[in-house]
Order: structure tokens, then sequence, then C-alpha cells
């Protein structure tokens, strides 16, 4: 009880309730407009934060992380078109009722799912934070190092049939974290004799360009759309209700976001692909599902929203960001010497634990502030989007050339926002080089501490937590070659079978016109007996 009170009492400063309610409300905005979504947003608004104090930024970064998935749900449901990558599906079942006079109740749906899957996610690790103190300190320079390595692992395997390329830019993000004066002999590394390059390459420079500037230069070369919304009739409070009736799918929805947050590199997709395809195979209308189930939104909208909060246990309990947006979120933190880890479970659990009563509140402001708004709210969908790369070309130089008034910078910036863009029209993933930039130095600075005690391979893995994550390693490893080598396989199969059935359709064709040609002989030879009965046919 002494643990929320002095958590509460962090949080109880009108600098950090106004940027729970910016972030919040500002979140939902960002989700709301397509194209942008929460990455850019908090590229933007990173440098803004490193003069804030730890809670205050932290609090401002969290609320458009966990409300923008709140907005994205509005343009995925009123004109098919997801506000952020992972409301993606909530079209399935979104749009269909929209498009049969229902899209009140669908939006009422999506924001209950969302706020339990939220409140369900910051509830489960509240009660798990004690066990994650008792765990915390049983992770050394080894430990963290596996799983680092771990988790860098599970981030290129996730993207499944791009697993070589992001391979490849994740070990790019690594050699980028390189680059610059080394921590321990202060000896260059890959500057080639260029100033500029002995502080090496910032990373929240590289953010603002492969997320900001990429989207900037994406949305300026695309053409303006045109959308036409009517106005919503009537309250949006029955969603809340009819969540109460599918209590099952909401639970094991909300379950499996909160597990799959918790694995780097996994986050809301599988959670969401889990979660559907479970309520579409225990439902008794199965046949419902991508035309307008109310149970698929709700496991959509649940599982998604579910993750934030439980993507920050591997982030807080040792440090090591399972994605774009916590790797982010890590900068803060070192920017303010506040190191996530075994000791911030230790020594500051109120303050982890106030990030947690952040979160909770932040869905509960959310959800008050769509249930009344909705109807202006819809209108941001409709801003051009040449005018919103514009602003995000602006601000995202703004914030580049505030971090250290370069404008060396914003040129490297730029070169990596032109990267960026050729990797969106390539749809290739950007996210494996932040994360390898982030978990690269994780790697480099643990490896180099462990190794002091070590003189054969083995006692690098000598110890229960370090043996246990690198099984892990080999048996994620042994899965995923088992894996590919099951889709080649599929895939030969399937070549084979459509070389087959294409010459098979080619004899069916083959025989289909002999059989025509001969029926077409026979007519004519009994037209020509009938007006000639005197003929014979002698063939």
């Amino acid at each position: 009880m002494d643990l929320i009170l002095s958590s509460i009492d962090i949080l109880a400063r009108w600098d950090v309730l106004l940027a729970l309610l910016a972030g919040s409300v500002g979140g939902v905005l960002i989700g709301a407009i397509p194209g942008v979504g929460p990455a850019v947003a908090i590229a933007i608004l990173l440098p803004a934060t490193f003069s804030m104090d730890p809670i205050v930024g932290l609090t401002v970064l969290l609320g458009i992380y966990g409300s923008s998935m709140y907005g994205g749900s509005i343009p995925a449901i009123l004109i098919n078109t997801p506000g952020t990558a992972v409301n993606a599906l909530t079209t399935y079942d979104g749009y269909p009722m929209t498009a049969r006079g229902e899209a009140r109740r669908a939006l009422s749906l999506a924001y209950s799912a969302s706020f339990f899957g939220g409140v369900f996610s910051v509830v489960c690790l509240i009660l798990f934070a004690p066990i994650l103190a008792k765990i915390a300190p049983m992770f050394g320079s080894r430990e963290i190092f596996l799983a680092a390595l771990l988790g860098i692992i599970l981030v290129v395997i996730a993207h499944r049939g791009q697993s070589l390329i992001a391979a490849a830019l994740a070990c790019f993000g690594i050699f980028l974290n390189t680059v610059g004066l080394e921590a321990v002999k202060y000896s260059k590394r890959y500057t080639f004799d260029q100033s500029f390059l002995s502080s090496g390459v910032n990373l929240i420079v590289v953010v603002l360009g492969l997320f900001a500037l990429s989207q900037a230069f994406y949305l300026l070369q695309g053409e303006d759309e045109k959308t036409r919304i009517t106005k919503l009739r009537g309250g949006l409070f029955q969603g809340l209700r009819e969540l109460a009736r599918h209590p099952r799918v909401a639970g094991v929805s909300g379950t499996f976001g909160v597990l799959m947050g918790m694995i780097p590199g996994v986050g809301e997709f599988t959670a969401q692909f889990l979660s559907y395809t479970y309520a579409q195979k225990t439902s008794k209308r199965p046949q419902d599902f991508g035309h307008g189930s109310s149970e698929g939104l709700i496991a959509a909208e649940t599982a998604n929203n579910a993750v934030p909060a439980a993507a920050m246990v591997p982030l807080l309990a040792l440090g090591i960001p399972g994605e774009a947006l916590t790797a982010m979120m890590l900068s803060v933190f070192y920017v303010h010497n506040v190191v996530p880890g075994p000791q911030l479970f230790q020594n500051q659990m109120d303050f982890v634990v106030a990030l947690y009563i952040a979160l909770l509140l932040l869905n509960v402001l959310v959800l008050v502030f769509l249930l009344f708004a909705t109807n202006h709210l819809i209108k941001v969908v409709k801003i051009p989007n040449r005018f919103l790369g514009a602003c995000i070309l602006v601000l995202s130089f703004v914030g580049v050339y505030s971090l250290r008034n370069s404008v060396t910078d914003c040129l490297i910036a730029s070169a990596f926002g032109i990267f960026g863009f050729v990797l969106k029209r390539l749809s290739l993933p950007a996210v494996p080089i932040i994360l390898g930039m982030v978990l690269g130095g994780i790697m480099e600075v643990k490896l180099r501490a462990g190794m002091a005690r070590v003189k054969t391979p083995f006692d690098f893995i000598d110890r229960p937590i370090a043996m246990i994550l690198f099984l892990m390693i080999v048996g994620v490893l042994i899965l995923h070659f088992i894996r590919v080598l099951k889709d080649r396989k599929d895939l030969k199969e399937a070549k084979w079978s459509t070389k087959h059935a294409s010459t098979n359709f080619g004899m069916h064709l083959f025989r289909r016109k002999s059989f025509l040609l001969r029926e077409r002989g026979r007519k004519v030879r009994e037209k020509h007996l009938k007006y000639n009965p005197r003929s014979t046919d002698k063939r």
C-alpha cells in the first residue's frame, strides 16, 4: 500500500497530469490521421522531452503510445483505412458494420474493447511487479547480453519471409552504433578522419530520419484523397454493455496481448492474429468473421491495446526494448541518468508503479474523451496527405536541429529519410535498424563486462538463467530453420501442383475442343442429310 501511495505522489503534480492529458488526446488525434502513426509523433517530440523531468517526458510519450491505437480504429471503421498499422485487422469487421449502417455500434465496441485491453494489461503488470522485482536482480552482465541477443533474434525472425533482410538491417544498426569513439580506450572507429563522426551517429537523428522524414517524403509524393464521412448519431455507450456479453473472448485476447507484449519483437500483430484466430475457432457463428462480427472486432482491439503496457516489461526490467517505440523511450531514460534494469526495480519501484498508474489513467481519459468527442474528431480524417507531409517535414527538421544546433545532423537525418523512404517503397522493415543500434550498444557493454570472469566458452552460460536464455536462443533458431525448410518444401509442392494443374487444364481444353469439333461435324452431316436425303455419308 505504501508503494502505491508513493507512486501516486509522484504523479500528483500539475505538469505530470498536463503531460498525461496532452499525450492522451494527442495520441488519439495522431492515430486517427491515416499515414502518420505514433512512431512519427514520438520521433518528432523526442528532442523536446529531454528538457523535461523523466516522469513528465515519459508520460507524454506513453500517452501517445497507448492512445494512438484508440484513434487508429476510427478511420479503420469509417473509411476502411487503418489509422495505424496495427489497426489493419480492425477493418475486417469494423468497416462491414459501417457498410450496413452500424458505424456507431462498431466505434463504441472498439473503444470498449480497447479500454478493457489496456486496463487488463496494466492490472496484470501491477500485480506481477513484486515478482519482477525478485527476478530482476538475478540478471548479471552475461544474462542481459544473452537476453539482448535473444531479443534481436526474435525481432529478426518475426519478419517472416524477410528474415535475411531484417538480419542485414539489424547488423547495419549494430554497425552504426560502433561509429565514433569507443567507451573504454577512446579509440576512433569508422570515422574516416571526419570530425563530425567522432561523436558517433545519434540515435534520435536516425529515428527522425527513418520514421518522420521518410513518412513526410512518402506523403508528399502521393496524392490527396477525398473522403466522405457521415455524422454519427446517438450515444456511444452501448459498446460497454455488448462487451460484457463476450467476457471469454475479451479475457483471452487480453492475455494474448500481455504475453506477446512481453516478448521482444513480437508485439501487436502476433497478439491480434492469435486472438482473432481463437475467437473465430471458438465462436458459434464463425461465418460472420470478416463480415461484421462483434467478436472479431473485440478480439482485434483488445489484443492490440493490451500490448503497450506489457511491452514496457523487458524495457524496465532488463533495459531491453522490444520495438522502435520503446527504443525511443529508452533514450529518455538515458538522458536523465535513469538506467532501466534490475537496479530500477530494486531502488525505484515507486517510479515503475507510477508509470503503470499513468497508463491506467491514460485509458480512462481516452475513453471519456472519445465517448464525447468522436463526432468532432472524425474531421481529422479529411486532412490532405500533402499538407500533413509538409508539416511533418518542418517539425522533423526543427527537432533534429534543436538537438545540437547542427546542420550536419539535418543532412544525416535527410540521408536516413531517403533511405527510409526507399525501404517503405520496397515494403522492407526499418525497425531492425533502430533495435540494432540500441541492443548493439547494450550487447557490447555487457559482453565486455561479462568476459572479465570468463575463461572458457562454457563459463559464459554456467549460471541457471544464462543457461535457460542460451537454450531458448538455440531452440528459437532451430524452430526458425525448421519453419524455413517447411516453407520451402510447401513452395516447391505448390509450384509442382500449379505446373501439373496447368498441364491437366491444357489437356482438358484440348479434349473439350476436339469434342466440340466432332459435335459440330456431326450436326453439319445431319443437316446435309436432312436437305439431301439421297446423299450418303461414306466416311
